[in-house]
């Protein structure tokens, strides 16, 4: 049985950047994920700038894989009215294709190693860690570290809260071909029951990725069906589906998706991205948000196994507690932005408030986004 510093269960955004972060600082690190790279995934793909610094003091540019700039965000209501403001910050398009190959990439040159294991339990036991993989494989460890995403069996076996909710929201996504999206701009447009995102990806196809209630979902009879007869209804959405072409044989689905409050620390476990908290994707700021929990995580997990009087306590405490002050308002801002668009009536007040006072929208954006992570 294999002993490592660090077991990372999930190899995302969150998951693969603390295991570069760590293995910097010469830990030993494991990181345990369901799919060989490169993969796809349900994702807005586009990640704020305010992570550069961060990434760039781990080794990884994102530049060189020919990310798109975006400076520009556009908002619609679901009959088409709408504004744009410029991003203080401004943000990136690029695939989670992309995006996590070179986070992967950058973690092997580092020396962590990978399975490519679904992982069936972890338990903890005298101030360790054991971790039993699908095909029965175990592992050990002092610390893990939960990045395996919105859901998943493990949730249910932690016995946590959110899993035993019921969730009614669908996300789809594909990529299209569509030259003449603007390559700045990043578009959130809304429609009956959800709303979706436009941006371009690294290979100057624009990612089209929605949300919406189940129950809106389910009255039409397949997502061909709920594009043409609800999300089309957005003059917008509708000129796109028209023109574009998919690149996808199939779009991609995640459902389930559950908004509810989540602890960042489970059964000793540190929870990291949206393992630790899922923010509305209208906030256009998940993947920074991954990131940066990482790496809070990785500071304090560093801290703990190099200092003999940093108990995992005193981890567990900090780490939840600098989560919280660092993410909770933004969750809570994406949960009373979600209501106001979801609002019809609301939100065409709300776009044309914007439209009267744009500095009102750069206001809200800057509510859900962070700035530059201190390196």
């Amino acid at each position: 049985m294999k002993h490592y510093d660090v077991i990372i269960v999930g190899g995302g955004l969150a998951g693969l950047t603390v295991a570069i972060h760590l293995s910097q600082e010469k830990h030993k690190v494991l990181v345990l994920e369901k799919k060989a790279y490169p993969h796809h995934k349900v994702c807005g793909e586009y990640v704020s700038n305010e992570i550069l610094p961060y990434l760039k003091s781990l080794g990884v540019e994102l530049n060189t894989m020919g990310a798109v700039q975006i400076n520009t965000f556009q908002l619609s209501t679901a009959s088409g009215q709408s504004t744009s403001t410029k991003l203080a910050l401004g943000g990136i398009g690029i695939s989670r294709y992309a995006f996590d190959n070179l986070l992967y990439q950058k973690a092997m040159e580092n020396g962590v190693n990978f399975e490519f294991e679904a992982v069936a339990s972890v338990s903890f036991i005298n101030d360790d860690f054991k971790v039993v993989t699908e095909s029965n494989l175990s592992y050990t460890s002092r610390v893990v570290i939960g990045a395996y995403g919105k859901r998943s069996s493990l949730d249910k076996k932690l016995n946590r809260n959110f899993i035993n909710e019921k969730s009614a929201w669908l996300a789809v996504k594909s990529h299209y071909e569509y030259e003449s999206f603007p390559e700045n701009k990043v578009a959130l447009h809304n429609f009956k029951g959800g709303y979706g995102g436009l941006s371009k990806t690294e290979k100057g196809t624009v990612n089209f990725c929605y949300l919406t209630a189940y129950s809106s979902f389910q009255k039409e009879k397949s997502i061909e069906d709920f594009n043409a007869n609800i999300v089309a209804k957005n003059p917008f959405l509708h000129r796109f589906l028209e023109k574009a072409s998919p690149v996808f044989d199939t779009p991609l689905t995640i459902a389930q998706i559950s908004f509810a409050p989540k602890k960042a620390v489970e059964n000793h476990m540190i929870m990291c991205g949206d393992t630790a908290g899922l923010i509305h994707p209208l906030c256009g700021n998940g993947m920074a948000m991954a990131i940066h929990s990482a790496k809070i995580a990785a500071a304090g997990i560093h801290k703990y196994l190099n200092d003999k009087d940093y108990s995992r306590t005193k981890l567990e405490t900090a780490y939840a507690l600098q989560w919280r002050q660092t993410f909770g308002r933004r969750l809570w801002m994406g949960r009373q932005l979600q209501s106001l668009l979801l609002n019809e009536k609301l939100s065409e007040l709300a776009i044309k408030t914007a439209t009267i006072s744009p500095f009102l929208l750069g206001t809200l954006i800057k509510t859900t986004h962070g700035k530059p992570i201190a390196c």
